[in-house]
């Protein structure tokens, strides 16, 4: 019911597709989905008739929300904030779609500094061939970027693998790294793009790598002070390739078994540079440094997939746990290594891929 009134106050096109992704991020087991499908179905309908009016004036005159939400922005002003008792006892919060659920009990009752709401934060820049992305920045801010697409064409489907809606409009990038979930979606993503952190302390900023900043299992190069300013990395040079792959019990809504993301730039069949990374095969998420370099100054071919799996398989150290087991984990990312070779590379011999066999199985 949230879901969808938030549907009905957004400008978003009044479609069924867009009325199902508003609601995406429910699951309900005490009931069918048809139902709640064709009333959100029903829901679009009625604002089709909207004609691009005001959103708010327009579900409250047809009665699909209350006559009250016309004065929600003005009570929203007259909330008061959480009152600051000293500098740095607050505790920084981008989306809290992660913190809220881990600390709850702490939570409720700390003081919290929204960093998310800090337009200075916001936003998605271009500058020359770098893309700076602001700490505050969300994973549905990627999404609607308008050139971010232009370099990922695949952006859409590599995020709805990512969460849900309501998930994605209010985690933050920065967030997912700092989580330091060993399968973290975002992380595993920039970390195949090399991304840089600009780390912020009162007055003082320095510069860490995304790929340096994991010391261990849920352990930062980080102070408890510091918090991601700005994220940035270059824009990929013309004909570099970019893939996403990720395995999990359900499709979408749930956390991966194992991801993994590629970034490679090829010349004439040549590779001029790699970046491979994985998650959910180690305590932290990874760069596949070896794998990395190795594929690097070579021609792409079913011999040099086989070669660079055997080599990834060599820096990984996954375990056993409630999303399988360590020979399953093993077994996922090398099949989803040889997806991002078919899916970039279609000239190779798909089914020469799928019988590499390894000795290990």
């Amino acid at each position: 019911v949230v879901s969808l009134a938030g549907f009905c106050l957004s400008s978003k096109e009044p479609t069924y597709k867009n009325a199902i992704a508003s609601i995406d991020g429910n699951i309900c087991r005490c009931t069918g989905y048809k139902s709640i499908e064709k009333a959100a179905g029903r829901v679009a309908g009625l604002l089709e008739e909207r004609n691009g009016g005001e959103p708010i004036l327009f579900a409250t005159l047809t009665k699909i929300l209350p006559g009250y939400f016309n004065h929600i922005q003005e009570r929203l002003s007259k909330l008061p904030s959480n009152q600051k008792t000293s500098p740095g006892t607050e505790k920084l919060v981008g989306g809290g779609t992660d913190l809220y659920v881990q600390q709850h009990d702490k939570m409720v009752d700390a003081t919290i500094d929204f960093i998310a709401v800090n337009s200075e934060l916001k936003g998605i820049k271009k500058i020359g061939n770098k893309c700076v992305i602001g700490g505050a920045a969300t994973v549905s801010d990627i999404i609607n970027c308008n050139f971010f697409s232009d370099y990922f064409p695949g952006i859409l489907s590599f995020t709805k693998l990512v969460s849900s809606t309501p998930i994605r409009n209010m985690a933050t990038i920065a967030g997912n790294f700092v989580n330091a979930s060993p399968i973290g979606d975002l992380t595993i993503f920039f970390l195949a793009l090399d991304a840089e952190l600009t780390l912020k302390s009162g007055d003082e900023t320095r510069v860490v790598a995304l790929r340096n900043f994991y010391k261990g299992y849920k352990q930062l190069d980080k102070t408890p002070t510091e918090f991601i300013e700005k994220i940035s990395f270059d824009l990929p040079a013309p004909g570099t390739l970019f893939n996403f792959e990720k395995v999990s019990k359900r499709t979408h809504l749930d956390i991966a078994s194992v991801n993994t993301a590629i970034s490679i730039r090829v010349e004439n069949n040549f590779v001029v540079a790699a970046g491979l990374s994985a998650g959910g095969v180690g305590p932290v998420p990874l760069f596949l440094k070896q794998t990395s370099a190795f594929l690097t100054s070579k021609n792409i071919d079913e011999i040099l997939v086989e070669e660079a799996i055997e080599i990834a398989l060599s820096e990984i150290s996954p375990i056993s746990d409630a999303r399988g087991t360590a020979a399953y984990k093993q077994r996922l990312l090398s099949q989803l290594i040889k997806a991002h070779f078919i899916t970039l590379f279609p000239a190779l011999n798909v089914e020469k891929l799928l019988n590499i066999a390894h000795e290990e199985y």
